[in-house]
């Protein structure tokens, strides 16, 4: 079968999807059908500041439309022309970044008229995306007029199918992180003992820094779990917009002395923040996934997170490589990450399972699910 597909994203920003795209061109280079990676712009606004546009994690031929931030493309423009990306494809499917902005919904309808097979990324849950009456219908008529689907896990399987999407025309896990080119494999079990020795207990939150990550809950528990546990600490890292008013909440509870803010990282320093930390820890109300998850794990560095995560089926095995809780519950997070300390005791057992559960879900096994499931649209 020769066929070709293109594949439009958001922007050049998510390294994971660099990393997975690259994959699929490898896959590409030796199979029947051929690849093409559209990116719609550099970054999005809720990105500046926390990390900066890598190129190298984008080791394919890319076909970039716009500079700069996508919010700042005017929407006649934007949605012009990726119209006219579409009609003029020749390919025989076209991936759809999503469903949920205008411009997408006439990339559908240009995938109809000029009688494209399409199909689309879907990156929500029902925890993540409660459904609406309002909200589920477009929904609905949007995933009725596709003929497959890429969720990253199983919520995104069952937010897809309570939406009407088919169970065989959804493929997943098509999720992974991009990890630093400085990560070994071979080397992340001795670097996570060598960092975790004698060292005393150190939680670790890396994410933008906004209401919907739930840090606030994370520092009120923290706050209580410092009365039951010998000089802890909790390290926050990453930028945002909420920044001021979680610095205002350590201070009112006096805890400056075990929280420090410590600002963006990326590659080697946070693998550093992994290899040493107790465990990772995920509260947010919504989140879609969590990919920091799959870092976190990759490092052998437990987590604990709330279960509107949507990686917690696939990554938060019970006492295995984590814990979850509910959203918003200061106390059940602080009884959850004291049951953690207690678990994870033991680094090299600790480090062995999470570094086993997080084995499968790299950029070459997420880009074959994708492969997998585009040969299997074309073949219908």
């Amino acid at each position: 079968m020769d066929a070709s597909v293109t594949i439009f994203h958001n922007v050049v920003w998510s390294r994971h999807k660099g990393a997975v795209f690259s994959a699929l061109h490898s896959i590409s280079a030796a199979g029947a059908i051929r690849y093409s990676m559209v990116q719609i712009a550099d970054t999005e606004h809720d990105r500046l500041g926390f990390s900066d546009v890598d190129y190298s994690y984008h080791r394919y031929p890319m076909h970039k439309l716009f500079d700069g931030c996508y919010e700042d493309v005017p929407t006649l423009r934007l949605t012009s022309r990726l119209v006219w990306e579409v009609m003029k494809a020749k390919s025989d499917l076209i991936v759809l970044p999503g469903y949920h902005r205008p411009e997408y919904w006439a990339m559908l309808a240009a995938c109809i008229v000029t009688g494209k097979r399409r199909a689309v990324f879907c990156d929500s849950t029902a925890r993540d995306r409660p459904k609406r009456l309002l909200t589920s219908i477009p929904k609905r008529v949007f995933f009725s007029l596709c003929d497959g689907y890429f969720g990253f896990g199983e919520r995104s399987r069952e937010y897809l199918m309570s939406l009407g999407a088919k169970a065989d025309k959804i493929f997943i896990p098509c999720q992974a992180a991009a990890l630093p080119v400085t990560f070994s494999p071979e080397r992340a079990l001795a670097e996570r003992l060598h960092y975790r020795a004698g060292n005393p207990h150190v939680f670790l939150f890396v994410g933008r820094l906004s209401e919907e990550k739930g840090i606030t809950t994370l520092i009120d528990a923290f706050a209580g779990l410092a009365k039951r546990l010998p000089d802890p600490h909790l390290r926050i890292i990453g930028t945002g917009a909420f920044e001021g008013a979680l610095r205002k909440r350590v201070s009112e509870l006096g805890m400056e002395h075990a929280i420090t803010f410590v600002g963006s990282l990326q590659d080697e320093p946070l693998s550093r923040e992994y290899y040493g930390a107790t465990c990772l820890v995920l509260p947010s109300r919504s989140e879609p996934w969590g990919l920091v998850v799959n870092e976190a794990l990759a490092h052998g560095c437990p987590t604990v997170v709330s279960e509107s995560c949507g990686c917690v089926p696939e990554l938060v095995h019970d006492g295995v490589s984590g814990y979850a809780f509910s959203a918003g519950d200061a106390a059940g997070l602080e009884r959850t990450l004291l049951k953690a300390t207690e678990a994870f005791a033991d680094a090299e057992a600790t480090a062995r399972r999470c570094m086993d559960v997080i084995r499968r879900f790299d950029p070459p096994s997420a880009a074959a699910n994708i492969a997998r499931g585009c040969a299997l649209m074309l073949s219908d």
